[in-house]
């Protein structure tokens, strides 16, 4: 027998050298040239339908996102479904929650030779839930309850949210490996379009007839009863870190019976049970979840006081919170217990972390740490998305452009300055928008004596230079700025 032949090491790197390069191969370009698709195909969610998903680049920001593919074999039929596919991806675009995977863009492609969806979603690059929980398991034998029930508050927090949408996005394919972590314990939940293959366009596509017969239409309330079944199994297979089948393909009762019962907690184990009830209307919703008692505890006056400072810090420099530090006497009183007789019980600033408070602040802005929502639940309509004006081209139809780009990143801080022109007959307006990936944004603009603080912001919406949410708080800003520089004049 012939000794197997050596290949020298410098070959062996000089072929994963090539390897990388061939991954790094731009295969395709959105129609704006923003999105690159490359040869890496990457696995964020088992979704029916979806032939294949790419690693691309998005070369406005910079990082690194998901290219998916949705190919119809049937062109007509994609034709008779195309306004109908628009108009679902047009509202899921507008969904933006900190534990929900980002659809970022789509368009169509309905050319002579195909006819397919391309959508690109926000890149994970952690891995799923299912991943994690297997390499826990090798050294723990049950999961940690406070992470446990730090994420099952961040999936029903993305779970409220799509349910009290107006009408109800119902996600239908909520599983172990369409739910993402990442290295800082922050929680998404991929494959919220799942619904719109299974439902919207089956018909218009033959694969999908086959890959997903178990799912029929459903009422809003069906639909998200399912998804409350689907997340108490997720709970029940965070818990035990897996569910043991015994070799069957599918996931029997009696390994559902065994998993619950091995639950320590009796409060975890009627928490999962309230949500693998067999009637469906027995199921609790994902809003009152929130505040079963394995769940639900009252938030500290720091994080309720984080929220509050992240929702206003447009208001404030980007560097507060160093400025403020520095500012503070060390040796100066914090807060005091008072103990009579004893001497009261006192903390002061020197033992606050700076460094910890500014981490903790990251969590929160990036939604590990969401708000239980104490008002009563109410439903949330997504605003459509704004009609382009009368005079625009007609839009052609293959491949049909991308929608108006509107933007998606939020606002946290704004500064404003007015002066007046030479002649003085008018005031140059300069707006100065930091976003949340500290992107700077500066806009100049010669006001009128007819503009208004309302029509100013609602047009910045429009043009996509402000996200929809920061309308009301940009408006309101300009207004108090235009009363405080007008008020002082003459």
């Amino acid at each position: 027998m012939a000794a197997p032949e050596l290949v020298p090491r410098r070959g062996r790197e000089r072929e994963r050298e090539d390897e990388s390069e061939d991954e790094s191969d731009i295969l395709e370009e959105s129609p704006c040239g923003r999105w690159q698709k490359r040869r890496e195909q990457v696995n964020q969610g088992n979704m029916p339908g979806v032939q294949s998903t790419f690693l691309a680049m998005d070369t406005e920001e910079g990082v690194e996102v998901v290219w998916n593919e949705l190919h119809f074999a049937d062109r007509k039929a994609f034709l008779v479904h195309e306004e109908k596919i628009q108009t679902m991806f047009e509202q899921l675009a507008l969904v933006d929650h900190p534990n929900i995977v980002k659809l970022h863009k789509y368009w169509l492609d309905a050319s002579e030779s195909r006819a397919r969806v391309i959508f690109i979603t926000e890149y994970v690059s952690s891995g799923s839930l299912k991943q994690f929980l297997k390499k826990t398991k090798k050294n723990h034998k049950a999961m940690n309850a406070k992470a446990w029930k730090r994420w099952c508050t961040q999936i029903l927090s993305a779970l409220s949210f799509l349910h009290a949408c107006s009408p109800p996005i119902i996600h239908g394919n909520l599983t172990s490996d369409t739910i993402f972590i990442q290295h800082n314990g922050l929680i998404k939940i991929g494959s919220v379009w799942h619904r719109i293959f299974s439902n919207g366009a089956r018909s218009a596509h033959p694969l999908l007839s086959h890959s997903a017969p178990t799912l029929p239409p459903v009422s809003a309330a069906d639909g998200t009863a399912m998804d409350i079944f689907s997340f108490g199994m997720c709970a029940l297979e965070m818990a035990v870190l897996e569910i043991q089948a015994n070799g069957d393909t599918r996931v029997t009762e009696e390994a559902i019976t065994r998993a619950r019962h091995s639950l320590s907690d009796p409060n975890m184990r009627e928490f999962i049970l309230s949500c693998l009830a067999r009637d469906p209307a027995r199921r609790p919703s994902a809003h009152n979840l929130l505040f079963h008692r394995v769940l639900f505890e009252v938030h500290s006056l720091k994080l309720l006081a984080a929220h509050c400072f992240i929702q206003h810090q447009y208001l404030m420099p980007e560097n507060v919170v160093e400025e403020k530090t520095k500012a503070m006497d060390p040796h100066a009183v914090l807060a005091e217990i008072p103990r009579p007789p004893r001497p009261p019980l006192q903390w002061r600033y020197s033992e606050v972390s700076c460094l910890e408070l500014d981490k903790f602040l990251e969590d929160v802005r990036n939604g590990i740490y969401p708000l239980m929502n104490f008002a009563a639940a109410r439903p949330l309509g997504l605003p459509r998305v704004l009609a382009p004006p009368p005079e625009e081209a007609p839009k052609a139809k293959t491949p049909t452009p991308e929608p108006f780009d509107s933007e998606t990143r939020k606002v946290i801080q704004m500064q404003c300055n007015l002066e007046r022109s030479e002649d003085q007959a008018r005031w140059h307006l300069t707006l100065l928008l930091v976003l949340e990936d500290r992107l700077h944004r500066q806009l100049t603009y010669d006001l009128l004596p007819t503009d208004s603080a309302q029509d100013l912001a609602a047009e910045l919406v429009h043009y996509g230079f402000v996200h929809e949410d920061d309308r009301p708080k940009l408006a309101a800003f300009l207004d108090s700025t235009f009363l405080k520089y007008r008020g002082a004049q003459p």
